[in-house]
């Protein structure tokens, strides 16, 4: 604890945010789940933010997809800014250029300009996320109330993902870009409620900071997620191209993590992942957010274009997933203790898997017993796997390295959201496109752009009318169901993998 020189003032901030810890926490878990739900909230809003700003499949990807790839790989630079210049100052600039970012969005005209406003987004929601947890640390000193605050702070990070859609249909219907404005009023009193609630910390302006490894790991994920999107869809460069880039993210994050060895004080404590409880666990927060909103994204098109439900509706019918989320956290916090780490972590990964099975006997028409079934068990599934793996990583590091564990988790979850939505959508307009056949009467511009996504079929039959219009509309469903099995198929091989690793390679432990 730092002692001020004036005297008078010494004591002031040591009672102060011991006093008003509950109020802190509660204003920095809405903080986060404004964070966490922008990296969903327009999964529902994607039909009508196609028609109103037609953008190309690549384009869609990169609105939806960028906030969470810009987030991930600068919260570990911005967790590190903030103990060096302080965390509260870091967090006040944040929700400013959060507040400007959404205001931006909701503007936009182009797809070009809603995605540079979705990445400065994600800039804001990196140097808010890192001080969330840190602040909890800093103001809870009893390990009891720590352990409490803790476990509110990962329910609404989990929560968030599967709440984003939701909200995204309530707001969408009024207007898209209602999904951004929203965030400002709500800003607009975080913004005071932060500047008179949240501690100060000590700033620590002797530990060096290495620019040179912040731009790698930005560099090299974002150079990462372009070559995977550019290679499924091929709209801006050709495939050899998109290749190189694809490398050259993978040699530039490679660059980074040699780089983080020899440093003394490294961005990225990469020494933690040798220890396999901890590897384990990353991996479990990886791939469950992974499936988690990459289906999500999937699942809300299907509801909308494929059924034909309103934005609304759609919203309601994957209200299972949240309350189920929510239930998971509840249970995970019994189950922990009973069975351990690896039955939790392991078990909840396996429901999921089990979960996506029914969707591949899903076509065109409504299954909605068999719809709510599979969303309780992905959103039990993913929370109970989620916080079984936030405990993993955080009692397998040591005291000293918890700041670092804790970023590296919040960097697994951001970029598992990233990445699900880069590859699994990749996948889907890898196997779409080839999917819709040419239907007689509309013209070939007219199917070139119906093949970029179901969006872009239905804004296409829209506009033909008539039975060319009908049959375009109706083949374009049919392919996207088939690319939405292929992503299934794909998500529950890899959730069961992981599960099986899990199983494997975590020791068997007799609960906590």
């Amino acid at each position: 604890m730092t002692v001020t020189q004036a005297a008078p003032f010494a004591r002031r901030p040591d009672p102060e945010p011991r006093h008003n810890r509950w109020a802190i926490l509660a204003l920095l878990s809405l903080s986060l789940l404004l964070i966490t739900v922008d990296a969903t909230v327009l999964h529902i809003a994607v039909p009508a933010l196609t028609a109103a700003l037609e953008p190309s499949a690549v384009q869609l990807l990169w609105i939806v997809d960028v906030y969470s790839l810009v987030v991930a790989p600068l919260l570990i630079m911005f967790g590190t800014l903030g103990d060096r210049y302080g965390r509260k100052r870091l967090v006040l600039a944040g929700f400013v250029l959060f507040g400007v970012a959404s205001a931006a969005a909701a503007a936009s005209t182009t797809p070009l300009a809603l995605i540079l406003s979705r990445a400065l987004l994600g800039v804001g929601g990196a140097m808010i996320m890192p001080a969330t947890l840190s602040m909890i640390r800093q103001v809870f000193t009893d390990r009891r109330e720590r352990a409490i605050a803790l476990g509110v702070w990962s329910g609404v990070a989990a929560a968030g993902a599967a709440l984003g859609p939701l909200v995204g249909g309530l707001l969408v219907g009024w207007w898209w870009g209602a999904v951004f404005l929203i965030n400002v009023p709500i800003l607009l009193v975080l913004l005071p409620a932060a500047v008179r609630l949240l501690p100060n910390s000590r700033e620590r302006s002797d530990r060096p900071w290495d620019g040179l490894s912040a731009v790698l790991s930005v560099l090299g994920i974002l150079a990462l997620a372009f070559g995977l999107k550019e290679a499924g869809s091929g709209s801006l460069m050709p495939l050899g191209a998109s290749v190189a880039v694809f490398a050259a993210g993978v040699a530039l994050l490679v660059w980074f993590v040699r780089r983080q060895t020899r440093l003394s004080a490294p961005l990225l404590e990469v020494g933690l992942f040798r220890r396999r409880e901890f590897s384990t666990g990353v991996a479990g927060v990886l791939f469950g957010v992974f499936a988690l909103v990459g289906l999500q994204l999937m699942l809300a098109q299907y509801l909308q274009l494929v059924l034909g439900d309103s934005p609304v509706r759609a919203a309601l019918r994957m209200l299972p997933l949240v309350l189920s989320a929510i239930a998971g956290g509840l249970a995970a916090a019994h189950l922990l203790p009973r069975i351990g780490m690896r039955a939790t972590m392991s078990g909840g990964l396996g429901l999921v898997a089990l979960a996506l099975l029914p969707t591949l006997t899903w076509g065109v028409e409504g299954h909605p017993v068999m719809l709510a079934c599979c969303f309780v068990g992905i959103g039990f599934g993913v929370q109970v796997s989620l916080l079984a793996a936030s405990d993993t990583i955080m009692s397998s590091a040591t005291e000293s390295h918890a700041g670092g564990a804790a970023a590296i988790e919040e960097t697994a979850y951001e970029l598992g959201a990233g990445l699900g939505v880069a590859v699994l959508g990749t996948i889907t307009t890898i196997v779409y496109a080839p999917a819709l056949r040419t239907v007689p009467g509309v013209p070939e511009p007219g199917m070139d752009l119906a093949r970029q996504s179901l969006a872009g079929a239905a804004h296409v039959a829209d506009q033909v009318g008539g039975g060319p219009g009908s049959a375009l509309l109706d083949a374009a469903r049919w392919a996207f169901v088939h690319a939405l099995h292929t992503t299934v198929v794909v998500s529950a091989i890899l959730l069961s993998l992981t599960a099986l690793a899990v199983a494997t390679l975590l020791r068997r432990d007799r609960g906590v």
